[in-house]
C-alpha cells in the first residue's frame, strides 16, 4: 500500500474515534509498526494529527458515532485485491431474474462492479451499494427504511415494521468482522439487529469475508457457523480455518486475489 494511501487510512481513522493505536493502523493497512510509527511522525509535522504514546489522535477529536462498526471509508480500501475476487465469486452464484440482499459493508459493496450487466432483485442497507445500482446496473433496488449512517453507510432502523418483511430472496450477502466455530461475529448490536431481519428473509445465506478474518474476534455473534449456506473467501485461508468450515457443513469458496489490471478493467466497465 502506497504511503498516500496510508496516511489516508490514517486520518480517517481517527475521525471514528479521539485515539488509535500503532497495531490498530498496522491491522487496517497490513504495513509494519515501524512503518506507521513514521507515518504518524509525518502527519504530526504536518499538523494532521498529534503523536501521543503508542499511537495518534486527533487534532480535533470528534464526537462519537452511535455505531461501533468501521467507517466505511476507512475499510474500503483495505485487501481491495481479496474483496474485488470474492464479489466476482459471489455475483457469479446469481442468476438472472433472481432476488437477493445485499447487506452493508465494503466487501459486499464490491459486488456492484460485477452487476452492470446484470437484471436482479436487489435489497439492500447500503446506501452505497444502492446509489452505485440505480446509476449503473439494470437492477431493481430496494431499500429499507430507517435512519442512514453516513460514517457506515448504513440504513438502519429498530422497527420491524420496515420494508424488510415484504421482500423475500434466494440468497443473502453479508460481510462479518470475524469467524470462528462459535460463529458469525459483528461489532454493534444494531448492526446485528438490522442483519438478523435480513438474514429471515432469504433462503441462503453467504458470508463473504477475507481470510483475515478467521484470526480476528469480536464481541457479539450474528448467527451459529451452522446457520451459514456459503462461505467465500481468499487462497489465504489457512488449513485450520478452512477445515472448520467445511466440519461445520458449510461450503467453501476459495478464490485467488484479483491482479490489479483485472481491477482497472472492473472499475472501467463501471
Amino acid at each position: 500500500m502506497h504511503e498516500r494511501e496510508r496516511h489516508r487510512i490514517i486520518l480517517s481513522a481517527i475521525q471514528e474515534k479521539p485515539v488509535i493505536t500503532v497495531q490498530d493502523i498496522a491491522e487496517l493497512t497490513e504495513a509494519s509498526e515501524a512503518t506507521i510509527r513514521r507515518d504518524i511522525a509525518s502527519l504530526h509535522v504536518q499538523g494532521k494529527l498529534r503523536r501521543v504514546r503508542g499511537g495518534a489522535e486527533a487534532v480535533h477529536p470528534p464526537q462519537l458515532g452511535n455505531l461501533a462498526a468501521r467507517p466505511f471509508r476507512v475499510s474500503e480500501s483495505v485487501n481491495i485485491d481479496k474483496k474485488r475476487a470474492i464479489a466476482r465469486a459471489a455475483v457469479d452464484l446469481c442468476e438472472e431474474g433472481d432476488s437477493i440482499i445485499i447487506n452493508g459493508g465494503t466487501t459486499t459493496f464490491q459486488m456492484v462492479h460485477f452487476m452492470s450487466a446484470r437484471r436482479l432483485q436487489v435489497m439492500t442497507n447500503s446506501f452505497a451499494i444502492a446509489e452505485h445500482l440505480v446509476k449503473h446496473s439494470k437492477c431493481t433496488v430496494s431499500v429499507p427504511g430507517g435512519a442512514i449512517y453516513r460514517d457506515q453507510s448504513l440504513i438502519l432502523s429498530p422497527f420491524d415494521n420496515d420494508a424488510i418483511r415484504n421482500f423475500y430472496a434466494r440468497r443473502i450477502f453479508i460481510g462479518a468482522q470475524g469467524i470462528n466455530a462459535l460463529g458469525v461475529m459483528e461489532s454493534d448490536a444494531l448492526v446485528i439487529q438490522s442483519e438478523q431481519k435480513l438474514v429471515r428473509q432469504a433462503e441462503e445465506l453467504i458470508v463473504m469475508v477475507d481470510s483475515s478474518k478467521f484470526a480476528k474476534r469480536s464481541s457479539l455473534i450474528l448467527c451459529a457457523l451452522d446457520k451459514v449456506s456459503t462461505i467465500i473467501t481468499d487462497d489465504g485461508i489457512s488449513d485450520e480455518a478452512a477445515a472448520m468450515v467445511t466440519d461445520a457443513g458449510v461450503k467453501l469458496i476459495s478464490v485467488k486475489p484479483m491482479a490489479s489490471s483485472a481491477r482497472e478493467d472492473t472499475s472501467s466497465v463501471a
